[in-house]
Protein backbone atom coordinates (compact mmCIF):
# COMPACT_ATOMS: atom_id res chain seq x y z
CA UNK A 1 0.00 0.00 0.00
CA UNK A 2 1.27 3.70 -1.05
CA UNK A 3 2.06 5.21 2.06
CA UNK A 4 0.67 8.92 2.40
CA UNK A 5 2.68 12.10 4.03
CA UNK A 6 0.95 13.35 6.77
CA UNK A 7 1.45 17.16 5.24
CA UNK A 8 0.60 19.19 8.98
CA UNK A 9 3.14 17.13 10.33
CA UNK A 10 6.82 18.54 9.20
CA UNK A 11 9.43 15.71 9.31
CA UNK A 12 11.56 14.98 12.59
CA UNK A 13 14.83 16.36 11.17
CA UNK A 14 12.89 19.81 10.21
CA UNK A 15 13.82 23.33 11.62
CA UNK A 16 11.54 26.21 11.07
CA UNK A 17 13.80 28.63 9.06
CA UNK A 18 14.61 31.88 10.91
CA UNK A 19 12.39 34.93 9.73
CA UNK A 20 14.78 37.57 7.30
CA UNK A 21 12.45 40.03 7.43
CA UNK A 22 9.97 41.84 9.59
CA UNK A 23 7.12 44.22 9.17
CA UNK A 24 6.30 46.58 11.89
CA UNK A 25 3.26 48.43 12.40
CA UNK A 26 2.85 51.41 14.26
CA UNK A 27 0.48 50.00 16.40
CA UNK A 28 3.35 47.38 17.36
CA UNK A 29 2.37 44.84 15.61
CA UNK A 30 4.82 42.26 14.60
CA UNK A 31 4.07 40.67 10.92
CA UNK A 32 7.89 38.08 10.47
CA UNK A 33 8.83 36.92 6.70
CA UNK A 34 11.45 36.16 4.70
CA UNK A 35 13.36 38.94 2.67
CA UNK A 36 13.68 39.69 -0.89
CA UNK A 37 15.36 42.64 -2.85
CA UNK A 38 17.76 45.21 -1.04
CA UNK A 39 19.08 45.00 2.55
CA UNK A 40 18.35 47.16 5.12
CA UNK A 41 14.86 49.03 6.79
CA UNK A 42 12.53 52.11 5.36
CA UNK A 43 9.92 53.60 6.78
CA UNK A 44 6.53 54.02 4.60
CA UNK A 45 2.38 53.89 4.75
CA UNK A 46 1.17 50.13 4.05
CA UNK A 47 -1.12 50.28 1.40
CA UNK A 48 -2.43 47.17 -0.93
CA UNK A 49 -2.68 46.86 -4.36
CA UNK A 50 -5.54 44.69 -6.37
CA UNK A 51 -3.64 44.23 -9.96
CA UNK A 52 -2.95 40.45 -11.10
CA UNK A 53 -0.36 41.97 -13.85
CA UNK A 54 2.07 45.07 -13.81
CA UNK A 55 4.01 45.08 -11.05
CA UNK A 56 6.82 46.54 -12.86
CA UNK A 57 4.92 49.23 -13.58
CA UNK A 58 3.05 49.51 -10.28
CA UNK A 59 6.85 49.25 -8.54
CA UNK A 60 8.26 52.56 -11.08
CA UNK A 61 4.80 54.82 -10.43
CA UNK A 62 6.29 57.83 -8.83
CA UNK A 63 2.71 57.93 -7.03
CA UNK A 64 4.11 55.29 -4.70
CA UNK A 65 6.52 57.61 -3.34
CA UNK A 66 6.35 56.95 0.32
CA UNK A 67 4.15 53.59 0.20
CA UNK A 68 5.03 50.64 0.84
CA UNK A 69 2.90 48.37 -1.83
CA UNK A 70 1.17 44.88 -0.50
CA UNK A 71 0.36 43.10 -3.77
CA UNK A 72 -3.05 40.86 -3.35
CA UNK A 73 -2.29 38.63 -5.81
CA UNK A 74 -0.29 35.76 -4.80
CA UNK A 75 2.59 35.31 -7.25
CA UNK A 76 4.64 37.95 -7.95
CA UNK A 77 7.69 37.51 -10.42
CA UNK A 78 5.99 35.63 -12.88
CA UNK A 79 7.06 37.67 -16.11
CA UNK A 80 10.08 39.21 -14.61
CA UNK A 81 11.39 42.96 -15.64
CA UNK A 82 12.79 44.60 -18.36
CA UNK A 83 13.85 47.99 -19.28
CA UNK A 84 11.10 48.78 -21.39
CA UNK A 85 8.26 48.44 -18.51
CA UNK A 86 9.30 51.29 -16.08
CA UNK A 87 7.05 54.26 -15.76
CA UNK A 88 9.55 56.64 -13.81
CA UNK A 89 9.99 58.86 -16.21
CA UNK A 90 13.14 60.94 -14.21
CA UNK A 91 16.22 59.13 -13.70
CA UNK A 92 17.23 61.13 -10.76
CA UNK A 93 14.28 60.74 -8.71
CA UNK A 94 13.37 58.37 -6.52
CA UNK A 95 11.78 54.75 -7.36
CA UNK A 96 8.50 56.07 -5.24
CA UNK A 97 7.68 52.77 -3.46
CA UNK A 98 9.46 52.21 0.08
CA UNK A 99 8.94 48.37 0.05
CA UNK A 100 6.71 45.51 -1.59
CA UNK A 101 5.20 43.10 0.62
CA UNK A 102 3.93 39.46 -1.07
CA UNK A 103 2.48 36.02 -0.01
CA UNK A 104 4.86 33.47 -1.91
CA UNK A 105 8.34 33.52 -2.55
CA UNK A 106 8.72 35.36 -5.68
CA UNK A 107 8.48 33.50 -9.05
CA UNK A 108 11.12 32.77 -11.34
CA UNK A 109 10.85 34.47 -14.53
CA UNK A 110 8.89 33.07 -17.57
CA UNK A 111 8.27 35.98 -20.24
CA UNK A 112 10.28 36.12 -23.47
CA UNK A 113 10.35 39.83 -22.41
CA UNK A 114 12.28 39.34 -18.97
CA UNK A 115 15.75 40.01 -18.99
CA UNK A 116 16.32 40.15 -15.20
CA UNK A 117 15.00 38.35 -11.98
CA UNK A 118 12.95 40.65 -9.72
CA UNK A 119 14.85 39.90 -7.05
CA UNK A 120 17.72 41.17 -9.03
CA UNK A 121 15.85 44.15 -9.86
CA UNK A 122 14.72 44.96 -6.94
CA UNK A 123 18.28 44.97 -5.02
CA UNK A 124 19.82 46.96 -8.36
CA UNK A 125 16.93 49.85 -7.01
CA UNK A 126 17.30 49.86 -3.69
CA UNK A 127 14.09 48.57 -2.79
CA UNK A 128 13.48 46.23 0.56
CA UNK A 129 10.78 43.57 0.36
CA UNK A 130 9.22 40.62 2.59
CA UNK A 131 7.12 37.41 1.36
CA UNK A 132 5.69 34.84 3.10
CA UNK A 133 3.18 37.15 4.42
CA UNK A 134 -0.55 36.56 4.79
CA UNK A 135 -1.21 39.34 2.09
CA UNK A 136 -5.04 38.55 2.98
CA UNK A 137 -5.23 38.60 6.41
CA UNK A 138 -3.14 42.33 5.89
CA UNK A 139 -5.40 43.72 3.42
CA UNK A 140 -8.54 42.85 5.63
CA UNK A 141 -6.65 44.86 8.41
CA UNK A 142 -6.11 47.86 6.14
CA UNK A 143 -9.73 47.65 4.57
CA UNK A 144 -10.79 47.25 8.44
CA UNK A 145 -8.52 50.11 10.31
CA UNK A 146 -6.92 52.45 7.07
CA UNK A 147 -3.41 52.11 5.83
CA UNK A 148 -0.82 51.57 8.67
CA UNK A 149 2.54 53.75 9.07
CA UNK A 150 5.43 50.94 9.15
CA UNK A 151 8.61 49.80 8.96
CA UNK A 152 9.84 47.11 6.70
CA UNK A 153 13.11 45.65 7.42
CA UNK A 154 15.25 42.27 5.58
CA UNK A 155 18.01 40.85 7.30
CA UNK A 156 19.86 38.17 6.25
CA UNK A 157 21.39 37.03 9.36
CA UNK A 158 17.20 37.55 11.45
CA UNK A 159 18.92 40.17 13.78
CA UNK A 160 16.05 42.72 14.27
CA UNK A 161 16.23 45.56 16.99
CA UNK A 162 12.43 45.47 17.10
CA UNK A 163 11.78 48.03 19.92
CA UNK A 164 13.84 50.92 17.68
CA UNK A 165 11.86 50.15 14.71
CA UNK A 166 8.49 49.66 16.67
CA UNK A 167 9.71 53.55 17.57
CA UNK A 168 10.15 54.37 14.01
CA UNK A 169 7.45 53.36 12.77
CA UNK A 170 5.12 55.09 15.51
CA UNK A 171 7.34 58.39 15.29
CA UNK A 172 6.83 58.32 11.52
CA UNK A 173 4.64 61.56 10.37
CA UNK A 174 2.70 60.01 7.54
CA UNK A 175 1.60 60.96 4.15
CA UNK A 176 -1.04 63.49 5.71
CA UNK A 177 0.44 66.48 5.42
CA UNK A 178 3.42 65.80 3.47
CA UNK A 179 4.33 66.73 0.12
CA UNK A 180 6.67 64.51 -1.96
CA UNK A 181 6.29 65.99 -5.04
CA UNK A 182 9.80 67.30 -4.44
CA UNK A 183 11.65 63.76 -4.63
CA UNK A 184 10.17 62.52 -8.11
CA UNK A 185 9.55 66.15 -10.40
CA UNK A 186 12.40 66.62 -12.88
CA UNK A 187 14.53 68.98 -12.33
CA UNK A 188 14.57 70.42 -15.76
CA UNK A 189 12.57 71.19 -18.65
CA UNK A 190 12.78 68.51 -21.80
CA UNK A 191 11.08 67.75 -24.72
CA UNK A 192 9.07 64.54 -25.28
CA UNK A 193 8.18 62.98 -28.54
CA UNK A 194 7.69 58.80 -27.91
CA UNK A 195 4.87 57.40 -28.47
CA UNK A 196 3.55 53.94 -27.52
CA UNK A 197 5.19 50.46 -27.45
CA UNK A 198 4.04 47.60 -30.24
CA UNK A 199 5.35 44.14 -29.92
CA UNK A 200 7.98 43.71 -32.81
CA UNK A 201 8.19 47.67 -33.15
CA UNK A 202 9.34 49.32 -29.66
CA UNK A 203 8.03 52.98 -28.56
CA UNK A 204 7.02 54.78 -31.65
CA UNK A 205 7.89 59.11 -32.47
CA UNK A 206 5.57 62.24 -32.94
CA UNK A 207 7.11 63.61 -35.54
CA UNK A 208 3.55 65.11 -36.74
CA UNK A 209 2.87 67.07 -33.66
CA UNK A 210 -0.60 69.60 -34.10
CA UNK A 211 -0.66 70.51 -30.66
CA UNK A 212 1.80 72.12 -28.51
CA UNK A 213 1.68 70.85 -24.72
CA UNK A 214 3.49 72.20 -21.62
CA UNK A 215 3.32 68.93 -18.77
CA UNK A 216 3.80 69.89 -15.42
CA UNK A 217 5.04 67.09 -13.73
CA UNK A 218 4.04 66.03 -10.48
CA UNK A 219 5.65 62.61 -10.97
CA UNK A 220 4.66 61.80 -14.07
CA UNK A 221 4.29 58.57 -15.61
CA UNK A 222 5.66 57.79 -19.18
CA UNK A 223 2.59 56.37 -19.94
CA UNK A 224 1.03 59.13 -19.77
CA UNK A 225 3.24 61.04 -21.88
CA UNK A 226 3.74 58.75 -24.93
CA UNK A 227 -0.55 58.43 -25.07
CA UNK A 228 -0.69 62.76 -25.47
CA UNK A 229 2.15 62.02 -27.87
CA UNK A 230 0.34 59.55 -29.51
CA UNK A 231 -2.82 61.86 -29.79
CA UNK A 232 -0.89 64.37 -31.66
CA UNK A 233 0.96 66.61 -29.06
CA UNK A 234 4.91 67.51 -28.66
CA UNK A 235 5.37 67.82 -25.39
CA UNK A 236 7.29 70.19 -23.09
CA UNK A 237 7.83 68.51 -19.81
CA UNK A 238 8.83 71.20 -16.76
CA UNK A 239 9.25 70.99 -13.23
CA UNK A 240 6.54 70.98 -10.69
CA UNK A 241 7.59 74.71 -9.52
CA UNK A 242 7.49 76.36 -12.90
CA UNK A 243 6.02 79.49 -12.78
CA UNK A 244 3.00 80.31 -14.79
CA UNK A 245 4.78 83.02 -16.18
CA UNK A 246 7.09 80.94 -17.36
CA UNK A 247 4.61 77.79 -18.96
CA UNK A 248 2.22 80.77 -20.62
CA UNK A 249 5.48 82.07 -22.26
CA UNK A 250 5.71 78.82 -24.41
CA UNK A 251 2.22 79.61 -25.69
CA UNK A 252 0.63 75.87 -25.59
CA UNK A 253 -2.15 74.87 -27.04
CA UNK A 254 -3.24 73.05 -23.56
CA UNK A 255 -1.52 72.45 -20.38
CA UNK A 256 -1.23 68.98 -18.75
CA UNK A 257 -1.15 68.85 -14.60
CA UNK A 258 0.01 64.95 -13.89
CA UNK A 259 -0.46 62.42 -11.68
CA UNK A 260 2.37 62.62 -8.26
CA UNK A 261 2.79 61.72 -4.87
CA UNK A 262 1.45 62.96 -1.33
CA UNK A 263 -0.30 65.63 0.23
CA UNK A 264 -2.33 67.73 -2.55
CA UNK A 265 -3.19 70.46 0.49
CA UNK A 266 0.67 70.64 0.91
CA UNK A 267 1.32 70.38 -3.08
CA UNK A 268 -1.42 72.96 -3.46
CA UNK A 269 0.44 75.44 -1.70
CA UNK A 270 3.31 76.02 -4.50
CA UNK A 271 1.08 74.56 -7.74
CA UNK A 272 -2.52 75.87 -7.02
CA UNK A 273 -1.24 79.93 -8.37
CA UNK A 274 0.05 78.61 -11.09
CA UNK A 275 -3.17 76.55 -12.03
CA UNK A 276 -5.43 79.42 -11.40
CA UNK A 277 -2.93 81.81 -13.71
CA UNK A 278 -3.53 78.90 -16.24
CA UNK A 279 -7.21 78.16 -15.51
CA UNK A 280 -8.09 82.33 -16.01
CA UNK A 281 -5.68 82.58 -19.19
CA UNK A 282 -8.44 79.98 -20.39
CA UNK A 283 -5.44 77.50 -21.78
CA UNK A 284 -7.03 73.91 -22.02
CA UNK A 285 -5.98 72.40 -19.45
CA UNK A 286 -6.25 68.63 -18.48
CA UNK A 287 -5.52 66.59 -15.20
CA UNK A 288 -4.84 63.12 -13.87
CA UNK A 289 -4.72 61.97 -10.31
CA UNK A 290 -2.87 64.40 -8.00
CA UNK A 291 -3.57 66.58 -11.20
CA UNK A 292 -7.37 66.63 -11.12
CA UNK A 293 -6.94 67.09 -7.16
CA UNK A 294 -5.10 69.96 -7.38
CA UNK A 295 -7.34 71.51 -10.75
CA UNK A 296 -10.22 71.20 -7.77
CA UNK A 297 -8.41 73.44 -5.14
CA UNK A 298 -7.46 75.80 -7.38
CA UNK A 299 -11.33 76.56 -8.11
CA UNK A 300 -12.19 76.38 -4.41
CA UNK A 301 -12.83 72.54 -3.73
CA UNK A 302 -11.19 70.65 -0.81
CA UNK A 303 -9.50 66.96 -0.75
CA UNK A 304 -9.72 64.26 2.51
CA UNK A 305 -7.86 61.45 3.08
CA UNK A 306 -9.26 58.08 2.45
CA UNK A 307 -8.90 55.07 4.69
CA UNK A 308 -7.98 52.63 2.03
CA UNK A 309 -6.68 54.36 -1.02
CA UNK A 310 -7.80 52.89 -4.42
CA UNK A 311 -4.90 50.93 -5.85
CA UNK A 312 -5.62 48.44 -8.78
CA UNK A 313 -6.73 47.77 -12.11
CA UNK A 314 -10.26 46.72 -11.72
CA UNK A 315 -12.04 49.72 -10.53
CA UNK A 316 -15.30 50.28 -12.27
CA UNK A 317 -16.15 54.29 -12.69
CA UNK A 318 -19.04 55.61 -14.30
CA UNK A 319 -18.22 58.88 -17.29
CA UNK A 320 -21.40 60.63 -16.46
CA UNK A 321 -20.72 62.36 -19.83
CA UNK A 322 -21.31 59.07 -21.82
CA UNK A 323 -23.66 56.70 -19.46
CA UNK A 324 -20.56 54.52 -19.72
CA UNK A 325 -19.14 52.10 -17.08
CA UNK A 326 -15.52 52.15 -17.13
CA UNK A 327 -13.23 50.07 -15.68
CA UNK A 328 -9.74 51.58 -15.21
CA UNK A 329 -6.77 51.86 -12.85
CA UNK A 330 -6.33 53.92 -9.69
CA UNK A 331 -3.60 54.71 -7.30
CA UNK A 332 -4.40 57.27 -4.90
CA UNK A 333 -5.31 57.50 -1.00
CA UNK A 334 -6.76 61.05 -1.41
CA UNK A 335 -9.93 62.59 -2.65
CA UNK A 336 -11.87 65.44 -4.02
CA UNK A 337 -14.85 66.31 -1.29
CA UNK A 338 -17.79 66.51 -4.10
CA UNK A 339 -19.55 68.46 -1.76
CA UNK A 340 -17.28 71.22 -1.65
CA UNK A 341 -16.98 71.77 -5.75
CA UNK A 342 -18.45 75.30 -6.93
CA UNK A 343 -20.79 75.80 -8.83
CA UNK A 344 -18.82 75.96 -12.62
CA UNK A 345 -17.08 72.44 -11.38
CA UNK A 346 -19.45 70.09 -12.99
CA UNK A 347 -18.70 66.20 -11.59
CA UNK A 348 -18.42 64.31 -14.26
CA UNK A 349 -17.11 60.72 -12.95
CA UNK A 350 -17.57 58.74 -9.72
CA UNK A 351 -16.34 55.44 -8.48
CA UNK A 352 -19.24 52.85 -8.19
CA UNK A 353 -16.98 51.29 -5.63
CA UNK A 354 -17.59 53.71 -2.85
CA UNK A 355 -19.51 56.86 -4.64
CA UNK A 356 -15.96 58.84 -4.44
CA UNK A 357 -15.65 61.67 -7.01
CA UNK A 358 -13.31 60.92 -10.02
CA UNK A 359 -13.81 63.74 -12.80
CA UNK A 360 -14.63 67.27 -12.90
CA UNK A 361 -15.10 69.85 -15.85
CA UNK A 362 -15.25 73.17 -15.56
CA UNK A 363 -18.42 75.24 -16.92
CA UNK A 364 -16.71 78.19 -17.50
CA UNK A 365 -13.31 77.54 -18.81
CA UNK A 366 -11.65 74.60 -21.60
CA UNK A 367 -10.31 72.33 -18.53
CA UNK A 368 -11.29 68.58 -16.95
CA UNK A 369 -9.67 66.05 -14.96
CA UNK A 370 -9.83 62.56 -13.60
CA UNK A 371 -8.78 61.02 -10.43
CA UNK A 372 -8.26 57.63 -12.34
CA UNK A 373 -5.25 56.65 -14.68
CA UNK A 374 -6.42 56.67 -18.25
CA UNK A 375 -3.38 55.56 -19.44
CA UNK A 376 -3.56 51.88 -17.71
CA UNK A 377 0.03 50.99 -17.21
CA UNK A 378 -1.10 48.45 -15.80
CA UNK A 379 -4.46 48.25 -16.30
CA UNK A 380 -7.64 48.06 -18.92
CA UNK A 381 -7.42 50.58 -21.59
CA UNK A 382 -11.30 51.72 -21.43
CA UNK A 383 -10.16 55.57 -20.79
CA UNK A 384 -8.14 55.83 -23.80
CA UNK A 385 -10.54 58.34 -25.40
CA UNK A 386 -9.83 61.21 -22.90
CA UNK A 387 -6.87 61.74 -24.42
CA UNK A 388 -8.68 62.74 -27.71
CA UNK A 389 -11.09 64.81 -25.60
CA UNK A 390 -8.38 66.75 -24.44
CA UNK A 391 -7.16 67.26 -28.07
CA UNK A 392 -10.36 67.79 -29.34
CA UNK A 393 -10.56 70.41 -26.64
CA UNK A 394 -7.15 72.08 -27.86
CA UNK A 395 -8.40 71.86 -31.44
CA UNK A 396 -12.04 73.93 -30.29
CA UNK A 397 -9.63 76.38 -28.24
CA UNK A 398 -7.80 77.01 -31.55
CA UNK A 399 -10.81 77.22 -34.09
CA UNK A 400 -12.44 80.06 -31.30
Amino acid sequence: MTQVQDLKTPPANWTKPVATAVLVLADGTIIKGMGVGAIGHSVGEVCFNTAMTGYQEILTDPSYSGQIVTFTFPHIGNVGTNDEDSETVNPAASTGVRGIIIHAPITDPSNFRATKHLDQWLKARNIIGISGVDTRALTALIRDKGMPNAVIAHAPDGQFDLEALKREAAGWPGIDGMDLVPGVTTAQRYEWAATTWALGEGFGVQDTPRHRVVAIDYGVKSNILRLLAKAGCAITVVPATTSAEAILAMKPDGVFLSNGPGDPAETGKYAVPTIRTILDAKVPTFGICLGHQLMAIAVGAKTEKMKQGHHGANHPVMDYTTNKVEIVSMNHGFAVDPKSLPANAKETHRSLFDGTNCGVALTDRPAFSVQHHPEASPGPQDSHYLFKRFTDMMDHSKSA
